[in-house]
């Protein structure tokens, strides 16, 4: 590991201005993800700027709904009763992620930064765009390697069906944030311009050209809080995660499910999925679909038909093309059973 910096910071305005001075600088807050990209060099900080003490860990209700500080812990959210009435779907999301110890360090800003787990993206002597992009080399702050894109065509079992591109066939790895993605949640970012909001769903890329950028966050931007807005769908959600083993396993399939019912008809709802592309993955059209139906397990096969619309397997991921579908019928199954 090389020598770097190390600052640590007590407010967000000082957490932005030490980010803005250069290119080598990453936030550190649980480090679950980022020490490990350290080891491997695959991440070559200059600086890192602790922001464990930001007062930014608060989970509290608003008028329009619930807001999350970026520093709360996994474990905290999870088991938040705020959180458990309100917005079950990311508790359950919370508890389906990594491990107990894990999720005792991990923070929700971190969560929604973690980068992919893709093998070739964390062997710096395999070829991935990600880690070294074509278009300008290596970004700053990152270790030359050869360059391509190493799933394509080798071990991929684990890589994306929807959204992929010639450079990256890489998945986003949370699962809080498929959760999030469902429930139309908001980011509240800080940085040198100010702040913004950014609608969950446009926050993380898909990667197209630019497979090294995986979200929308300007260079010096904190993230402050993440808003969940008020919804009927406490009493019908389910998340299915569909992994190799148990527990601390990452999902070959996973499926948010979030539903407002009527009697045995499906007034509104939300549905996303993880492992399967470069962000959470919304299922726009088996939605629209869904609305004003009845929870059968016909509409639910055919709801599921849409959403697998544009799908590609790479070989070795080829069952997810099978997976996909049959974990949004039993997703749907579950998270419509009425008592």
């Amino acid at each position: 590991m090389n020598q770097f910096q190390y600052t640590r910071v007590t407010t967000p305005k000082a957490a932005v201005s030490a980010i803005s001075t250069g290119n080598g600088s990453y936030f550190l807050a649980g480090g679950t993800n980022l020490i490990d990209l350290m080891k491997r060099e695959v991440v070559v900080p200059e600086r890192l700027i602790d922001i464990n003490k930001l007062p930014l860990a608060t989970i509290e209700k608003t008028a329009t709904g619930l807001r999350i500080g970026a520093m709360a812990k996994n474990s905290a959210v999870a088991e938040s009763e705020l959180v458990k009435k309100y917005v079950p779907l990311l508790t359950m999301a919370l508890n389906a992620g990594a491990s107990a110890q894990l999720r005792n360090m991990a923070t929700v800003g971190g969560n929604m930064m973690q980068r992919t787990r893709c093998a070739y993206f964390y062997d710096t002597a395999m070829p991935c765009n990600k880690r070294s992009p074509v278009q300008a080399g290596a970004d700053k702050g990152q270790t030359n390697g050869p360059v391509g894109c190493g799933a394509i065509g080798g071990i991929n079992r684990m890589h994306a069906i929807f959204g992929a591109s010639t450079k990256c066939i890489a998945v986003h790895p949370s699962d809080m944030c498929i959760a999030l993605a469902a429930l139309d949640a908001t980011v509240n970012v800080s940085g040198p311009k100010g702040d913004r909001t950014i609608p969950f769903g446009d926050f993380h890329r898909l990667p197209g050209d630019t497979p090294q950028k995986d979200n929308t966050l300007l260079p010096g931007e904190l993230i402050m809080s993440v808003d969940i807005p008020t919804n009927k769908f406490a009493d019908h959600s389910h998340y299915l995660k569909v992994r190799d083993r148990a527990s601390y396993a990452f999902a070959l399939v996973s499926v948010g499910v979030a539903v407002d019912m009527k009697r045995d008809t499906i007034q509104d709802i939300r549905l996303a999925m993880g492992g399967v592309a470069h962000k959470p993955w919304r299922l726009i059209e088996a939605e629209q679909f869904l609305r004003g139906k009845s929870a059968t397990e016909a509409n639910f096969k055919q709801a599921a038909m849409l959403a697998m619309n544009g799908a590609k397997g790479y070989g070795e991921n080829d069952f997810k093309l099978t997976l996909a579908p049959n974990s949004i019928i039993d997703a749907l199954k579950t998270a419509t059973k009425t008592a």
